[in-house]
């Protein structure tokens, strides 16, 4: 349980989930849309409030540090329950609410299977894709002519020797386990499946994720044909990460 009050999780603890709607603060193409998705999976009731990004600097807006104080998403409140962190929604949702669905049983090797790809999502596959994204972005920037040649060989050094072959190790290892068995922590669909989306996602977007991975895009095409998928993205809005 979350310490009440901390400064990444405020509750009552004798009160939080109790004759409650689930509300996700929804920031658009982030992270957040996989908690709908996960939402619709258990199919719970929520509700939705929608924040949009700067279109200049992409950063959420200041409002949504009057819910949690980094002001990032996503974050859900649930009565007096306030959480941040992907994998703590999707670990307290499926444990609070998922009544046994969308994880393997406990003491198997297939949950611990789960537990691992559900920390591996961000705490292994997004850095190197995040540095991709802000690599990508110093090269689009306008910048002084004396410093533009510098900037950009500081940039294709660092983004050849370091971020891309890191990208292309974690798409070769994730290839390699998904092709063990149909979903990542087994056989049944789970919510480690819904955590590390966001990565492929974001790798298909924009960092190397094709049809020279098979199994990787098989598995995306068979996440986005589900229907509690679709019926996230109806609710949670354009989602460009998948254009």
């Amino acid at each position: 349980m979350m310490p009440s009050g901390s400064s990444f999780c405020k509750s009552n603890q004798h009160n939080y989930g109790r004759n409650s709607m689930i509300t996700v603060h929804h920031l658009n193409n982030s992270r957040s849309q996989r908690v709908l998705w996960l939402l619709e999976e258990l199919e719970l009731p929520y509700d939705v409030k929608r924040y949009e990004r700067d279109p200049k600097t992409m950063l959420a807006p200041a409002s949504l540090r009057q819910i949690h104080p980094l002001g990032k998403s996503p974050v859900i409140t649930d009565g007096e329950l306030t959480l941040a962190e992907s994998g703590a929604i999707i670990e307290y949702l499926v444990e609070r609410y998922g009544n046994g669905r969308l994880a393997p049983a406990p003491g198997t090797p297939d949950h611990l299977r789960y537990i691992y790809w559900l920390h591996y999502a961000e705490g292994s596959a997004m850095p190197p894709l995040v540095l991709n994204l802000i690599f990508n972005q110093i090269e689009k920037n306008s910048m002084p002519f004396f410093v533009r040649p510098i900037a950009r060989i500081i940039v294709s050094r660092v983004k050849s020797s370091f971020i891309e072959p890191q990208i292309t190790q974690h798409l070769d290892y994730m290839e390699a386990e998904i092709g063990k068995t149909p979903w990542f922590a087994g056989d049944e669909f789970t919510a480690a499946d819904i955590q590390i989306s966001f990565p492929l996602e974001a790798a298909a977007a924009g960092a190397g994720l094709n049809e020279s991975r098979p199994k990787l895009m098989a598995f995306l095409h068979r996440i986005h044909t589900r229907p509690a998928y679709q019926q996230a993205l109806e609710r949670g809005g354009t989602y460009e990460l998948l254009s």
